[in-house]
């Protein structure tokens, strides 16, 4: 037996207490300043604070070696060079940007970040950055009576994430997804906190397993990681818009997407034949119902192995994908990481004698059960398996797909810890690390090989990616859908904070599955829920094997007029939408907004869960529980109006609104705008008439706003092929004046002026347009 062995004493027997507790970073010893950046030397450790902008400062704490200040896989820009005042005293070190100001008390190290005016963002006081002898690293943050939590990626639960603790591990979760799940697909270790109207963010770039925790103490909130550095980013705000900006100024922002992947999308767990996708085609064409992308789930395949149709089901992929592009309709197919352990497979053939499977650190490939059964994973920490994996795409494009959908990319394995082995060991170009570190990465990277080799083949077409796992910096590279998620009325209703709350951790285009992936949706939650498809971000109808099909008709006339109607509703708003895209590419600002965003100073639209905004000027409040017609809407101040009755709210209240199953309640601010088109057909999506529509105010109102338009599928528009007007809108009693503040870019659109359409116009109040009067042809032109 082992205890008659030396196994008795072995040291994992003994009652151990307090050697994992928390050991603090302690008192500073002494400091230099190279470069751009600060080093300090403590009892145990040592902290780097290196400034990247005078709104964004980077803290890293390393307690074993000198702090590592390369190799985010988030990061994308290097910090600029900033004036850094000094002062200094026995008690402490002061550190001034012309928008920050640092405390750094020396005895202990204790970091308190203000803004230039003096205001407290983050602070430590008895505890502060420290580790522990199993490796994990901590910071403890002071927490404000007053501090609302938003971000951290894909997180179920409420928009407000006070009281919560969250896990960083991307993680495949079939079921069940409630408020309680976590982790899920995405890991995005960022958040903003909003304090009296002022907000600022934290992003802890950090790869391995990581915990928020905003929940265990009344004045302390933390984040950990079980391993490498404490290394951590603060931006200064002070608005939830400014916070997001700084943050994507690092991590990056989206590409402009294609319009049509802006469109509506229908998928099914599968659709599992030519003849199939044919017929849904021609059931989406005959009932005018716009469609854009049909996506192929993994039963096109020949025996799930990636970059192969099969024979038998999709004899003839090249010309179905012909025949629906004809039709204004792409196939998305989807592409999982996992490589089918077949000898006479020719992709795993080149990725073992090519040398690009993940492996132990014994040289033996890692295989996993995913799909096709034991499979190996691409190494995509590799350069030379990033361009394998990229090239290989050119089997879809060839054939004339546009985009690919990845999945099962946490990695998924079908074992009990849901992933790959943490021993396996990555190659990390030159610089390897195992499974354990890089875990969260994973997704990341193979997106930016499937994006990097689609925008090299597609011959100056944008591509489009759609991927369900990611980190920080997902962005860059594909949209978000946020998982299997089930065919429940509190699935809705926990959709809209999802979304919303990636859109506040810089992945605007993100969207769940329309009706629910999983169980049997009904009549009322289909319709409810494409109402609130139309104007999330991304737009997709998607269900699994085993459950009613979903697709707009299959409830009958009645239903599938409605949703007929609000699918429609999508393209009439895509100049709007395109827009905000567009605002989206340059700036990180979401399409999809909570209220704080735009109302930070109205506390009621602080944990706002049932509300969204479009932009900066419409208010959408759905209908998200069966057998409703009647809800609660909360309007911040101003004047609304409802989009389609025309009645006018007063702001700054909550109003009863009435909403038949064939409505969805918005609201336009009245003294904005919004951009619009008409619904023509499958082959023609939009018209060439663009009309804005103006919602006239009798008070002293200015608004601002771009419309920006181009070709919508190439990259013409880096080459100055686009249409932006800057447009200002001024209200008051006597007029309503409209004028474009300057035009950018040289493309000559199909249209060659934009009608303009007043909403409200009292009796009295003249139309100026540009300057001058407009009589009856009111339109602005575009040169």
């Amino acid at each position: 037996m082992l205890e008659d062995t030396s196994f008795a004493i072995h040291p994992g027997k003994e009652q151990v207490t307090g050697i994992d507790a928390y050991s603090d970073i302690g008192t500073l010893l002494n400091y230099k300043k190279t470069d751009n950046k600060y080093l300090f030397q403590c009892k145990n450790g040592q902290v780097v604070i290196q400034f990247y902008t005078d709104f964004i400062v980077r803290v890293v704490m390393n307690p074993v070696d000198e702090p590592k200040l390369s190799g985010s896989k988030a990061v994308i820009t290097l910090p600029e060079t900033v004036t850094v005042k000094e002062q200094q005293s026995s008690e402490a070190l002061i550190l001034k940007t012309s928008k920050l100001e640092l405390v750094i008390k020396k005895s202990p190290f204790r970091l308190t970040v203000n803004d230039h005016q003096g205001r407290e963002l983050i602070a430590e006081m008895d505890r502060g950055m420290g580790f522990k002898s199993t490796g994990e690293v901590i910071a403890y943050k002071v927490m404000n009576e007053a501090d609302h939590f938003y971000g951290f990626g894909e997180k179920s639960g409420h928009l407000d994430k006070r009281g919560e603790k969250y896990e960083m591990w991307n993680t495949d979760v079939y079921a069940p997804h409630n408020p309680e799940t976590d982790p899920l697909y995405e890991s995005i270790p960022y958040f903003m906190t909003l304090r009296d109207g002022r907000a600022h963010g934290v992003f802890f770039d950090n790869t391995f397993r990581t915990i928020f925790d905003m929940k265990s103490e009344e004045h302390y909130y933390s984040f950990q990681a079980e391993g490498g550095q404490l290394d951590y980013y603060v931006f200064a705000g002070p608005e939830p818009k400014s916070v997001l900006e700084q943050y994507t100024h690092l991590t990056g922002k989206m590409p402009l997407p294609p319009k049509w992947a802006l469109g509506y999308h229908q998928s099914r767990y599968s659709y599992r034949s030519e003849a199939e996708v044919r017929e849904l085609a021609k059931n989406f064409i005959e009932r005018d119902i716009p469609l854009d992308a049909v996506h192929l789930d993994i039963h096109y395949m020949n025996g799930y192995r990636v970059f192969t149709f099969d024979q038998e089901r999709f004899p003839n992929p090249e010309k179905l994908i012909k025949d629906l592009r004809e039709l204004g309709i792409r196939v998305v197919p989807i592409v999982d990481p996992g490589v089918k352990k077949d000898p006479e497979y020719n992709i795993y053939q080149e990725g073992v004698n090519g040398d690009l499977f993940c492996k132990y650190i014994e040289g033996h490939i890692y295989h996993g059960d995913v799909w096709p059964g034991p499979s190996a994973f691409p190494d995509f920490t590799d350069e030379k398996v990033h361009k394998w994996w990229g090239d290989k795409h050119e089997f879809y494009t060839k054939l004339g797909i546009e985009g690919i959908w990845n999945d099962m990319n946490e990695p998924a394995v079908f074992n009990e810890t849901k992933t790959m082995d943490v021993e396996v060991i990555h190659r990390n170009e030159g610089r390897p690390a195992t499974h354990r570190e890089l875990h969260n990465i994973y997704g990341l990277l193979m997106e930016k090989a499937t994006y990097g080799g689609l925008r090299q083949q597609l011959n100056g077409k944008r591509p489009f990616l759609l991927t369900r796992a990611g980190y920080a910096g997902v962005q860059r590279y594909a949209a978000v859908w946020t998982g299997d998620n089930r065919s429940f009325w509190e699935h809705l209703q926990m959709s809209l904070p999802m979304v919303m709350n990636l859109g506040l951790s810089g992945a605007p285009f993100a969207g769940p599955d329309v009706g629910g992936f999983a169980y049997d949706t009904n009549a009322e939650l289909l319709t409810r829920w494409t109402q609130v498809g139309a104007f999330t971000p991304f737009f997709r109808n998607h269900s699994a094997i085993g459950f009613k099909n979903q697709e707009p008709w299959q409830f009958g006339e009645k239903y599938a007029t409605i949703m007929k109607k609000y699918i429609q509703m999508r393209y009439e708003w895509m100049p709007q939408l395109y827009s905000l895209f567009y605002q989206a590419s340059k700036t990180g600002l979401p399409v999809m907004r909570p209220l704080l965003m735009e109302f930070p100073d109205d506390e009621k639209t602080y944990n706002m869960n049932d509300q969204f905004m479009i932009g900066d000027n419409v208010i959408v409040a759905p209908i998200l529980v069966p057998s409703v017609t009647d809800r609660a809407v909360y309007l911040p101040a101003g004047e609304w109006i409802e989009f389609s009755t025309g009645i006018v709210y007063e702001g700054a209240e909550t109003h009863l609104i009435h909403a038949e199953l064939d409505e969805m309640p918005i609201f336009v601010k009245k003294g904005s705008a919004i951009m619009q088109t008409e619904w023509i057909s499958n082959i023609v999506k939009s018209s060439k008439n663009i009309t804005m529509n103006v919602y006239a105010s009798d008070h002293d109102e200015s608004y601002r706003f771009t419309f920006y338009d181009d070709d919508g599928e190439t990259f013409e528009y880096e080459k100055n092929a686009f249409v932006e007007l800057d447009i200002e809108v001024k209200s008051n009693e006597d007029s309503v004046e409209i004028n474009v503040l300057q035009q950018k870019g040289n493309l000559s659109p199909a249209y060659k002026e934009i009608n303009v359409n007043v909403v409200g116009l009292k009796e009295g109040q003249h139309v100026i347009i540009n300057g001058e009067n407009s009589g009856e042809k009111r339109v602005v032109p575009v040169k």
